[in-house]
């Protein structure tokens, strides 16, 4: 099991061989010749889990890339709140390291009221945060603390209204793109937007990034710190070319980044596509407050049905709402009441896994509001 203390040790950068970030059971093959190698189980949370597997120099490639573009010194303190297998954690470690900067690590459980209190008594200046955390943090009405410069939000989509409400409370927070296959981040806002209105896009490229989109409208991206390959079914395989696609659906406007959504967000209702991001963000403007998501199931009839799924209720006039505004390929189907959304440890929804719950529990018929039809 790594620990924050090995990682910030020279001689765990100099070695050579591969290091798994979490337990790995079963047999492997073709991985010895890789290098000096860290493998990273991905969350899953549209597809099934697989080993991504990074070079320690483009890991340090990373930390210094984004230790320039946050101002980072040796003066500086970062603090871990992330869990450590995972690519953003791991990065806050080997940031503190390249910049030879004090680390300090937020060991407990999770609780926003103890990492607040936290954070003021450690005088940190850097973290890295999931949009879960910061909702927490901001639903208590907690002030950010006087030492913090900049909070990088990454893991999931950072809303206007979520970035406000935290800016509005001296949280010093930059909305960021990245993923496991990158080594973390690829584009962040820049501090010198903390003084402006919090806009969730678009994002600046850090400067060893280079981004083009597929035909299908997907962001690739090229640049030293990407994956070398990843281990499927205890198999190692290289990867590819240099350009790598995503499953992500992006604008590239010169060296700025436009996040638009998961590719599997489109889906077909009725002979229409229908962007579930676009109606989640819509239909949370209505929801006050309480965590919703929208999966799509299959349905003989409409092709996909939408299943609004929440933690906790919704009121009915809300949804009642939602309905009387959406377009009929937009409108859902059905509701399921959850005490919690199944979730990786960064907080990000299992959408496979809602959809399967969606599929199987039994839900409430929305097509009863506001008389059903097509608009």
């Amino acid at each position: 099991m790594l620990l924050p203390s090995d990682i910030l040790k020279a001689d765990f950068w100099e070695q050579s061989g591969c290091v798994f970030a979490e337990t790995c059971d079963g047999e492997l093959h073709g991985i010895a010749g890789a290098g000096g190698v860290i493998c990273f189980k991905t969350s899953g949370s549209s597809a099934e889990p697989k080993w991504i597997v990074l070079k320690k120099s483009a890991l340090l490639l990373s930390a210094r890339a984004v230790n320039r573009w946050l101002d980072v010194s040796s003066d500086s303190r970062w603090g871990l709140a992330l869990p450590l297998h995972h690519v953003g954690g791991f990065g806050v470690v080997a940031r503190a390291y390249a910049a030879g900067c004090e680390l300090r690590h937020f060991s407990g459980k999770w609780k926003a009221s103890d990492f607040a209190k936290w954070l003021e008594q450690e005088k940190l200046s850097h973290v890295s945060l999931v949009p879960t955390q910061l909702h927490d943090l901001v639903k208590l009405g907690l002030r950010g603390a006087g030492s913090l410069r900049a909070i990088v939000v990454g893991g999931g989509k950072l809303s206007a209204e979520l970035g406000q409400a935290a800016r509005d409370l001296g949280w010093p927070v930059l909305a960021s793109y990245g993923m496991t296959e990158a080594c973390s981040q690829v584009a962040t806002q820049r501090m010198d937007l903390l003084d402006l209105p919090f806009v969730e896009s678009p994002l600046e490229m850090l400067p060893i990034w280079e981004a083009e989109t597929s035909a299908e409208g997907l962001l690739r991206l090229r640049g030293e710190a990407l994956f070398c390959g990843m281990i499927e079914q205890g198999v190692f395989r290289e990867r590819e070319g240099q350009w790598f696609t995503t499953q992500d659906r992006a604008e590239v406007l010169g060296n700025c980044i436009v996040p638009l959504g998961r590719s599997d967000a489109l889906v077909k209702v009725m002979g229409e596509l229908v962007n579930l991001d676009e109606v989640e963000r819509r239909l949370a403007e209505f929801a006050g407050g309480v965590q919703i998501a929208v999966v799509a199931i299959s349905d003989s009839r409409r092709e996909h049905a939408l299943v609004l799924c929440s933690e906790g209720d919704v009121s009915p006039k809300a949804i009642a709402a939602y309905q009387a505004e959406a377009i009929g390929p937009e409108r859902l189907v059905k509701w399921i009441r959850l005490n919690e959304m199944p979730r990786s440890d960064l907080g990000k929804i299992k959408r496979h896994e809602l959809r399967e719950l969606a599929q199987e529990m039994g839900a409430v018929d929305l097509l009863s509001f506001c008389g059903g039809g097509h608009r």
